[in-house]
């Protein structure tokens, strides 16, 4: 079975469309507007981090997750560069800028992050209910963020 692929250049898309929702919620995201990205996902939903192995079923650990990289990245930022759906799901290929900050002694060294990155979702009933990030975790300098949310265990 074969779905329409709609790019962003095309105008027949609506609000419920599964591209709006994609970019609604990464422009929320990218602007730190946290809740109302969050507030774009179902009750029941998968988000996935493939860079850094995390997996998210729960609103209260997403939003922990996009607010402990806010904390770490605050002057993030995140363009949508192009974005397309196909039936029930979307694709969105995406820049993000930010500069990570690590203290070292009495001092502090500013390193740049930049990386293109891809997002593929899938909206039933007008929410997300799949978001999946890919991109290049070294590039991304996000070891710290995943720390805070990987479980240790002793042996």
């Amino acid at each position: 079975m074969r779905g329409t692929l709609v790019l962003d250049s095309d105008d027949n898309s609506t609000s419920d469309a599964p591209r709006s929702i994609l970019q609604s919620a990464l422009a929320a995201l990218g602007e730190g507007r946290i809740s109302e990205t969050v507030e774009h996902f179902d009750e029941h939903f998968k988000f996935t981090d493939h860079a850094l192995t995390l997996e998210f079923t729960e609103k209260t650990r997403l939003t922990e997750y996009f607010q402990k990289s806010r904390e770490l990245f605050p002057d993030t930022t995140l363009e949508v560069v192009r974005a397309m759906e196909s039936g029930d799901h979307a694709i969105a290929e995406w820049k993000l800028n930010a500069t990570q900050t690590i203290p070292y002694g009495s001092m502090s060294y500013r390193f740049p992050v930049s990386l293109h990155g891809a997002t593929i979702a899938r909206v039933r009933n007008g929410k997300l209910v799949e978001w999946s990030d890919f991109y290049d975790q070294t590039a991304a300098r996000r070891t710290s963020l995943a720390a805070f949310f990987t479980d240790w265990i002793e042996y």
